[in-house]
């Protein structure tokens, strides 16, 4: 079994599963993959399926009933990947947003000593932006700004979902405790990262804008940002992320 698990949330992305699989097994660098699919009517799930037997104990599926949302996707597969002692964990599109060669940066940035999380930066120097409307850029980078400035993050993209957590930091985490289900998730999971005192180390990503499939980016989504920053900093003077010793993590199928 390899030390790294590539967890990839998936919902109607049958243009793109099968090639971001392969792409992740191609690096030089052996990693498993977890796809959580939420009940995709276009056959995600299915196409995958279908790749199993070709990937015997390095692919793994989980399907769910519906859209439940992308924060309860990675805590579930957070716990999974926990019960099966990974070292290292990654969260990862599955649309090509995110380069899978980064991972190897990732990997490599987690080892530094003191280091919870690494992240896949757009806003850090080097960092870029491809094939974004000015509107969605404008949205992006305002809100990575509101959020540093509302929780004093020294993280300049708050926001991004390309990361790879060490496994010390989510054990400790009492993952239950994470409210946010959408796009306020990235931030709050950096957040409680660093009120453990885990330090998150960024690395600069050319994001690509998705070719195929559709954007899941909703008003809905920026609007819990919004507020969710103000009310997770207001819980975070009154209350811990850590996990208990007696707290289990508990998974289940």
């Amino acid at each position: 079994m390899s030390d790294s698990l590539v967890i990839i949330p998936t919902y109607n992305e049958k243009e793109n599963v099968e090639n971001i699989i392969r792409a992740v097994f191609s690096l030089d660098k052996e990693m498993d993959i977890l796809i959580i699919d939420d009940g995709s009517p276009d056959g995600t799930a299915q196409i995958v399926k279908e790749l199993l037997p070709i990937f015997k104990n390095r692919l793994f599926l989980k399907e769910r009933s519906g859209k439940l949302g992308l924060g309860t996707a990675y805590i579930m597969g957070f716990k999974w990947a926990l019960e099966r002692k990974y070292e290292y964990i990654f969260e990862m599109d599955a649309d090509f947003s995110h380069n899978p060669k980064d991972l190897l940066r990732l990997y490599a940035a987690a080892n530094e000593p003191g280091i919870g999380m690494s992240v896949g930066s757009r806003y850090t120097k080097g960092g870029k932006l491809e094939n974004w409307p000015w509107d969605r850029i404008f949205i992006s980078y305002g809100a990575s700004l509101y959020v540093r400035m509302i929780t004093w993050m020294p993280v300049k993209d708050p926001t991004a979902g390309f990361v790879c957590y060490k496994r010390e930091a989510l054990q400790r985490l009492d993952l239950d405790k994470i409210r946010f289900i959408g796009y306020a998730f990235q931030i709050e999971m950096k957040f409680a990262t660093r009120s453990l005192g885990y330090k998150i180390k960024e690395i600069p990503i050319t994001f690509t804008d998705r070719i195929e499939g559709v954007s899941k980016m909703s008003r809905g989504i920026v609007k819990e940002a919004v507020i969710g920053v103000l009310k997770m900093k207001w819980r975070s003077f009154s209350g811990s992320y850590e996990r208990g010793e007696n707290v289990p993590i508990a998974y289940r199928d």
